[in-house]
């Protein structure tokens, strides 16, 4: 590019999927990538310390402002997350999504997301793309690689808790990295809900080599005998079910990057717990901390995601913060994974911008050299400088 002229590369869904966006090899190990920097601290993020997962936008319960819009429904936000990532990538930009769940009665989805890469030095925009997919194939294979150090080799049983699209995507990329897997066990709203009967119709169109699947009733039915599990649920608090510790096998792997309430948080003190990135959950119970013990309406507030769960118990000195392992030490040779076949292994999956950088960077490097998407003219040079 020959400054001051500014063009950038504006890549629709179509685009990404011909970029490869769904490529779930090629996205796993672009996370191994991506977490090594993250250990390395090669990477910077949002706010005064570099390292707040985004600048999220809520909407009230409640306004005496005539059609100012309301929280009326469980996601309902915007979102903004700026990132750097160094190494081989060495590229800015962000993430922005808005979220709301009504979105499906228009035939949306629930969160619709853009990432916009810019240069490191100028700010110039480099590309815009779709990232719906983007953000659900980065989601899912972070997991799946994941598992790669913390699931045992001979896993046959994996069980999808929330069969829509992120364990759609989560789906795929385990299949690259856990090869005997012959039985999956699938639990949605209902035993007869829409997205599960779907995942039922993937797997068997897609993964011939799976011989049973299984659409469960209950959430221990779905966890009892599951080498595997990987938690994607999106549910409202009312519709909630709290796990048990008694329901995961010897040897399991549970993942979750989506709502896992767990009231008893002593129980994990006898389990090996892993988290993506550890301040990350810090703050996000510094935060349910500071909005008090119960919301606008008077409900209880309890925490739902893992990591939390995690940080609670370092807090109040029920474990110590070594206890508690971080995935890019893993990666980085520094920790060991699991160390026994029997040992029941918890790992917290936030999600971090950099995942969509990185993810987005290869889907971008993949689409110019295939002569993908449209060239758009920022400017020839600025009109005021």
């Amino acid at each position: 590019m020959a400054y001051p002229r500014i063009d950038f590369l504006y890549l629709n869904e179509k685009d990404m999927i011909e970029a490869g966006v769904l490529d779930a090899a090629g996205c796993i190990e672009t996370m191994r990538d991506t977490l090594a920097l993250f250990g390395k601290k090669d990477f910077l993020l949002g706010g005064p310390n570099a390292d707040e997962h985004g600048l999220q936008m809520n909407f009230p319960q409640k306004s005496d402002i005539e059609g100012f819009p309301l929280d009326d429904g469980p996601d309902r936000r915007f979102m903004a997350m700026p990132a750097y990532l160094g190494g081989r990538f060495h590229i800015a930009g962000q993430k922005f999504y808005g979220s709301n769940s009504h979105n499906a009665a228009l035939g949306l989805p629930r969160s619709i997301l853009m990432v916009t890469l810019s240069d490191v030095d100028t700010g110039a925009p480099k590309a815009i793309m779709s990232a719906n997919l983007l953000s659900a194939m980065r989601t899912g294979a972070m997991p799946a690689m994941a598992a790669t150090y913390l699931a045992n080799k001979d896993s046959e049983v994996l069980s999808l808790l929330g069969p829509g699209v992120i364990n759609k995507c989560a789906l795929m990329c385990y299949m690259e990295v856990l090869p005997n897997i012959k039985r999956i066990k699938i639990r949605g709203s209902s035993s007869r809900s829409k997205t599960a009967l779907a995942m039922k119709e993937f797997i068997e169109e897609t993964y011939p080599q799976v011989k049973e699947i299984v659409i469960c009733d209950s959430l221990e039915e779905a966890c009892r005998d599951a080498d595997v599990v990987s938690e994607a649920m999106s549910v409202t608090k009312e519709n909630m079910e709290e796990f048990r510790l008694e329901w995961f096998k010897k040897g399991a792997t549970v993942f979750s990057m989506g709502s896992f309430l767990y009231r008893k948080y002593e129980d994990f003190k006898n389990t090996t717990m892993v988290v993506d990135n550890y301040g990350m959950y810090q703050k996000y119970l510094n935060n349910f901390i500071a909005r008090g013990p119960v919301d606008a309406f008077g409900n209880k507030r309890e925490w739902v995601i893992m990591g939390i769960h995690f940080v609670h118990l370092v807090k109040t000195g029920q474990v110590q913060r070594e206890q508690v392992i971080n995935l890019c030490d893993i990666v980085n040779g520094k920790s060991e994974g699991r160390t026994s076949q029997d040992e029941i292994v918890m790992c917290s999956i936030g999600g971090m911008p950099l995942e969509d950088l990185s993810w987005g960077y290869d889907c971008y490097r993949r689409a110019m050299k295939k002569g993908l998407g449209t060239s758009l003219n920022l400017w020839d040079a600025p009109y005021m400088k």
